[in-house]
């Protein structure tokens, strides 16, 4: 007491009255009596479980007749007790063995004194015994769900950091695109201009290589930015487009190319979507087919309604495709002849890009071929009903 008022003094400024050291004296002591409730608060249960215990041992030594009511209350509420509190291992058993000796050894006196049956005695290692099963079992189960927890949130975890890499790739090709959109528009315009000026044929020949070059950049570029937008929610800005037009727009577009064009079927359909995102897969379509045919070969353009949706159709009689080729044309940067396409100026896009504009207006992409004998590529959209689309 005096070093403690000693330490107040040295504290305080002035001298505090013999009242106010003894409310300090109080601050100072009531902190550890809470500390001490607030630790043996979660233990209640136990200890209300042990003084209970304690009164069936006392019923079971005093009340011999009817001594298996408070035995078995001691085992039911055991497991009762286990089954919300979920000991530890050790605690557990060592809890079992001090109810397995105490009612036990209760039954065990009573035999000596010939007060109870020895065969009462054989009830206590089976409700053990049981007990111990029970123990087994549900930590076998809390193993098990643990193991499932971990690996869910392993997957999770694992799904996460794939969702975080896909967003940092997207805006990786956003951002590159972005970046070398300018200086590639720049460098291209200076290679025309000294493609124009030149008055050496052979600095006219490497200028025109170089635009050349530059334009089949700046259309990957683009390429990869549609792709890196892709599923964005500013992706597509829906109206209603008709179907038939695009069809016959794009066969405007393309028919100088020196192919045989046909027109085929060419059905009244419209679709909700984005007019400039179906245009650009389907002269992504198109550049395919003019990239595997040649001047004498036949390249057909349609539509045809099927079911709900419009299928904007692609068919050409040029070389095909391999059919081991058909399961992996839409990766990117896939060719299914990549000599070939190099040379045309293909980048293994142009069907990526048809595939994502296609999903992202809730539609497919689906081709047949044989190789050598051409190829059907068919966009299919969900198509809006005729007295909707009026």
């Amino acid at each position: 007491m005096r070093t403690q008022d000693q330490d107040l003094q040295v504290q305080s400024a002035e001298p505090a009255p013999a009242g106010a050291r003894g409310g300090h004296l109080g601050l100072h002591l009531v902190p550890p009596l809470r500390i001490n409730l607030q630790r043996l608060r979660p233990m209640a249960p136990d200890i209300a479980w042990a003084v209970f215990v304690g009164l069936n041992l006392a019923a079971m030594r005093l009340l011999t007749n009817w001594q298996t009511v408070p035995f078995l209350a001691i085992w039911v509420s055991l497991t009762v007790v286990y089954g919300f509190r979920l000991w530890r291992l050790q605690p557990t058993i060592l809890t079992w063995a001090a109810v397995t000796l105490a009612t036990g050894g209760i039954i065990w006196v009573q035999v000596l004194k010939g007060q109870q049956d020895a065969d009462y005695l054989a009830e206590v290692p089976l409700i053990a015994l049981m007990f111990l099963v029970m123990v087994w079992h549900g930590r076998r189960r809390l193993a098990a769900t643990q193991e499932r927890l971990t690996a869910m949130e392993q997957v999770q975890r694992i799904s996460q950091e794939n969702v975080r890499l896909l967003e940092q790739q997207r805006q990786f090709l956003q951002d590159a695109s972005h970046e070398l959109g300018t200086p590639i528009t720049v460098a291209l315009g200076h290679a025309e201009l000294i493609e124009r000026a030149a008055t050496d044929q052979a600095v006219a020949a490497d200028a025109r290589v170089v635009t050349g070059e530059l334009a089949r950049l700046r259309r990957l570029t683009n390429r990869l930015l549609l792709l890196a937008s892709a599923g964005t929610p500013d992706f597509l800005h829906l109206t209603q487009v008709p179907a038939d037009s695009l069809v016959l727009d794009a066969l405007e577009r393309w028919g100088n190319i020196p192919r045989r064009w046909r027109l085929g079927e060419v059905a009244e359909a419209t679709v909700r979507g984005d007019g400039d995102r179906l245009v650009a897969a389907l002269d992504a379509l198109l550049e395919n087919a003019v990239a595997h045919t040649e001047p004498g070969d036949t390249i057909e353009v349609g539509v045809r309604l099927e079911g709900g949706n419009a299928v904007l159709a692609v068919a050409d009689s040029g070389c095909g495709i391999p059919p081991t080729e058909l399961d992996r044309i839409f990766r990117r940067f896939t060719r299914a002849q990549p000599s070939r396409s190099r040379e045309a100026g293909g980048f293994g896009l142009g069907l990526s890009i048809v595939q994502a504009i296609a999903e992202a207006h809730h539609g497919s992409i689906r081709v047949r071929s044989t190789s050598g004998q051409g190829a059907t590529f068919e966009m299919v959209i969900p198509a809006i009903p005729n007295a909707l689309a009026s």
